[in-house]
């Protein structure tokens, strides 16, 4: 098997653990040199941040096929983060008990970026095909939803409720992302943005139980496992 970690200068276990703590705190790059520098290493900012972006996309994909199914009863909403000075849209969606069922980056609103949402979601192995959807009254969702029904990717009788106060809990839901971005002053360029973005939202949905990780030695025994370092 490939060893991810190969030619890095620090052992693999001080790399994840840089990578664990920036994606879950709402830390810098630079405090995490600071707090590495009391246990006696010496790491550059510049150098953390390759390490997010690298293992990032590598943990989220290998953290899927390790979580709970999440439930039919999809809650569909978008925040805003900002990347290379502009504003863009972040797609995510929950169930009805809190678990994340996907996310989508986007710079524009509008059907073909909700589409590319969906299509992903509709396609993680540990989503439910949904028996009911609810949005905001964004009317894009509602010709959306019709056009997935009428192309066979969603069931005839999918239900699709316009109703806000039930999007509550997606909203809520935002607070965590949006906890853990606010510190970074928004990202440099798309790339970035995706990577780091992913792996923030793997934490959360560890930190949610969706893979059975019950405290935080289990979490890092489990990132390992998946990650193959022993």
């Amino acid at each position: 098997m490939e060893n991810i970690f190969k030619w890095k200068h620090f052992e693999s276990q001080i790399i994840l653990l840089c990578v664990r703590w920036y994606l879950k705190y709402p830390l810098s790059y630079r405090n995490l040199v600071e707090m590495m520098a009391e246990r006696g290493l010496t790491i550059s900012h510049t150098t953390i941040l390759r390490w997010v972006l690298q293992y990032s996309p590598i943990i989220n994909r290998r953290i899927r096929k390790h979580l709970k199914p999440t439930n039919d009863s999809w809650r569909v909403d978008e925040t805003y983060i900002k990347i290379s000075g502009k504003w863009c849209y972040l797609y995510r969606a929950v169930d009805s008990e809190g678990a994340t069922i996907d996310f989508w980056i986007s710079t524009n609103r509008d059907k073909k970026s909700a589409k590319k949402f969906f299509n992903k979601a509709l396609k993680s192995n540990h989503n439910n095909i949904p028996r009911v959807i609810t949005t905001d009254k964004y009317y894009t969702y509602e010709v959306l939803i019709d056009e997935l029904i009428y192309g066979g990717k969603l069931p005839c009788n999918t239900q699709h409720r316009q109703i806000k106060y039930l999007n509550n809990i997606v909203e809520q839901d935002h607070r965590f992302i949006k906890r853990k971005v606010k510190p970074m002053l928004g990202f440099k360029n798309f790339k970035s943005a995706c990577s780091t973005i992913s792996g923030i939202e793997t934490m959360h949905m560890l930190h949610k139980n969706q893979a059975g990780i019950m405290n935080p030695t289990e979490e890092m025994e489990f990132i390992h496992q998946i990650m193959n370092i022993d």
